[in-house]
């Protein structure tokens, strides 16, 4: 890993961009390390559309009409 000083990044930037995505990832101050570019790799959605397909079923009575009784619990 090579390491990069302030004014190096300042003057070629485009460079520096090409080395973070090649790997290197330290700025230093003269000697002191004070930075670390690295490449961006996006972050894949965490929920996806249709994951539970398959997973489960709803059962035809899940689509009848509830009991008059259980109706009027709800509309309270």
């Amino acid at each position: 890993m090579k390491t990069v000083t302030i004014h190096a990044a300042k003057t070629t930037l485009s460079r520096l961009v090409a080395r973070a995505e090649a790997g290197d990832e330290i700025m230093t101050r003269g000697e002191v390390p004070i930075a670390k570019v690295v490449p961006y790799h996006p972050v894949a959605p965490k929920r996806q559309f249709g994951a539970l397909h398959g997973k489960f079923s709803v059962g035809p009575g899940f689509f009848e009409p509830l009991p008059k009784d259980e109706l009027a619990a709800w509309q309270q």
